[in-house]
């Protein structure tokens, strides 16, 4: 994630709505991925200072004050690409759920903003019935029980089904997702990637299933025909295969090819945007730039992609390093608790080969 400039000069970043230097009101406009300063007409219309055109806030940042993007002024919907994406949204009766809402919306737009950048297909299900995206954020129903104990009644699990993503709310808070990554015994565990994961079985539906991707797929990752629900009951059972960490990314990869791929997604979405961060704050290492994807070659052939991908990795592995150490400097666990094997970078390297050949087709 990049840092914007408000028109004042004042450093901006992806979630201010307002210029601590100027005051001005500050939205984010998804079509030309820019965060940009507004001031109003005589007729009351935003007019944003970096390309001198009509906006309205989206409803949730007029309304609910959850989100900080903006819609052009003829655009007929009240909400923006993001909001628009989601479907259901947490009880609003219960005060403490808009705070976790806000966070839900939050995470969901970094994970847009590297969907938009890197051109994979966002469509809502009104606008496309067959393959549209949506999500759902769903909270536990509980029961009162003896007069002062809380149980839960029906539990929500966070996962992907035919485009539509649903995210337990407990997930944004941080308390619950600390707990519950300790009780699955994982290292990681973040909001932003629950969406990156979930997305990438969107994504495997729309960009693997039925191409001729398929054969190559199943090479790398295995066979997705094997009965889910048996390798789910194995894995929580058994836990992961003892030899994880020389084939798989992570721990909870093993437990089914989708699930595989759905965590290679995951972690190729933190490779791209951590290093445009460091792009952004002019981060070098050893005297090399970090680069980023988004700003490098565009790559017109398989070599090309290949070298694109090999810089890619390599910036990674310095980058990582360095954050891990500040982390321990400050008595933090690693931002970036993992080993990536031979098997597990090959998986990377075809996940980037199969976003390349998007972007360079958009």
């Amino acid at each position: 994630m990049k840092t914007f400039s408000c028109q004042c000069g004042n450093t901006l970043y992806f979630g201010n709505t307002k210029c601590i230097q100027c005051g001005l009101f500050v939205g984010f406009i998804p079509d030309v991925q820019q965060l940009s300063a507004f001031t109003k007409t005589a007729d009351d219309v935003l007019l944003a200072s970096n390309n001198g055109k009509q906006y309205k806030p989206c409803k949730n940042y007029a309304i609910h004050d959850v989100c900080n993007w903006m819609v052009e002024i003829d655009d007929p919907n009240e909400c923006c690409v993001s909001c628009r994406l989601t479907e259901t949204i947490p009880n609003l009766d219960d005060t403490e759920n808009r705070r976790l809402w806000f966070l839900l919306e939050q995470a969901k737009r970094r994970f847009l903003y590297s969907a938009i950048k890197l051109k994979l297909p966002i469509l809502s299900g009104e606008e496309d019935p067959k393959h549209g995206l949506g999500f759902d954020f769903l909270q536990d129903q509980t029961e009162d029980r003896f007069g002062n104990e809380l149980t839960i009644k029906k539990f929500v699990t966070t996962g992907h089904s035919d485009g539509l993503i649903t995210i337990n709310i407990n997930e944004a808070n941080p308390a619950k997702r600390i707990k519950l990554r300790e009780k699955m015994n994982e290292n990681y565990r973040t909001l932003l990637g629950h969406f990156r994961h979930e997305s990438g079985h969107y994504y495997w539906d729309r960009l693997i299933r039925d191409t001729e991707h398929l054969s190559e797929f199943r090479t790398l990752f295995g066979d997705e025909r094997l009965d889910y629900q048996e390798a789910m009951n194995h894995y929580y059972e058994n836990g992961p295969a003892e030899n994880w960490k020389d084939v798989w990314i992570s721990a909870y990869a093993t437990m089914h090819p989708w699930e595989d791929w759905a965590e290679t997604w995951a972690h190729y979405f933190h490779m791209v945007d951590t290093l445009e961060t460091a792009n952004s704050c002019n981060v070098s290492i050893a005297n090399a730039e970090i680069i980023s994807l988004y700003t490098a070659t565009k790559t017109h052939s398989k070599l090309d992609t290949e070298i694109s991908f090999s810089k890619l990795y390599n910036d990674w592995c310095a980058l990582t390093g360095v954050i891990n150490s500040l982390n321990r400097s400050m008595g933090m666990d690693d931002a970036y608790p993992f080993v990536i094997s031979i098997t597990a970078l090959n998986k990377l390297r075809f996940v980037h080969q199969i976003i390349m050949e998007l972007t360079e087709s958009s």
